[in-house]
């Protein structure tokens, strides 16, 4: 029997369902964010709309970690938040969309 139709311990055959935990396995609670701005207070607008979405998904205190670097004439903003779960990360992604 090939790989392909091997059977997986966390499938369902009769409903093609899969365990959420096959997933989501909380191996990945960080978002990465990256936009140039021209000037460092729109960057920092930017961050605070941000953080402000962040903590209306987090259960627990979500760890935000921006940093400002020269970009050209303006600045780019490079933010991580990491939640303290994959769900809460997912999420968050899809509510920037």
């Amino acid at each position: 029997m090939s790989d392909l139709n091997k059977p997986r311990a966390t499938e369902t055959a009769a409903c093609c369902c899969v365990d959420v935990g096959t997933i989501m396995d909380n191996s990945d609670c960080t978002a990465s964010w990256s936009r140039p701005f021209a000037s460092r207070e729109e960057a920092e607008a930017m961050l605070a709309s941000l953080s402000a979405k962040a903590h209306q998904v987090e259960s627990e205190p979500c760890f935000i970690a921006p940093r400002f670097l020269p970009d050209g004439d303006g600045v780019r903003l490079d933010v991580d938040f990491t939640f303290c779960c994959q769900a809460e990360t997912l999420i968050f992604q899809l509510g920037l969309r």
